[in-house]
């Protein structure tokens, strides 16, 4: 079980806007791929969240953008959970592009862990909380992944 999940992909001409590089709707697409990827990997696909009668609810995204990625672009999409508080989660995301070493884009995502019949965040409970290693800095996620 993975503590940091990398997905490698190659952008297609879907992902590219109007300006010639990759739309920001896609970054946004992405880091809720590879989380549903990752928190799958981890034991925990969606069908295991709508037995528990619980799931997890974006409460913000927050995208910088470092550097354009292009069409045909080979790219890693890097996601660890960096903090478990009671009721909610922080998910980082870094977007890099191993041809000339470069991050493109780091995103985080704050989840809440919400009751699917109230939408009321819940605690999150401890069988989940172990499913995910926190790995609370960047620079550890770049050093495992050796891109530091």
């Amino acid at each position: 079980m993975p503590a940091i999940h990398v997905k490698s992909m190659q952008i297609g001409s879907d992902a590219i806007d109007v300006h010639g590089h990759v739309n920001n709707q896609e970054y946004l697409r992405w880091m809720q791929e590879v989380a549903i990827e990752h928190s799958t990997l981890q034991g925990w696909p969606l069908p295991r969240y709508l037995e528990a009668g619980a799931s997890w609810y974006v409460r913000s995204h927050f995208i910088e953008y470092l550097r354009p990625a292009l069409l045909d672009d080979e790219i890693r999409i890097c996601t660890w959970v960096a903090d478990l508080e009671k009721r909610n989660s922080l998910r980082r995301t870094l977007f890099l592009r191993d041809a000339d070493r470069s991050i493109l884009a780091r995103a985080e995502t704050r989840w809440s862990y919400v009751d699917l019949k109230s939408g009321r965040p819940l605690p999150i409970p401890e069988i989940l909380r172990a499913a995910f290693e926190i790995v609370a800095s960047e620079s550890d996620v770049l050093h495992a992944l050796a891109f530091a």
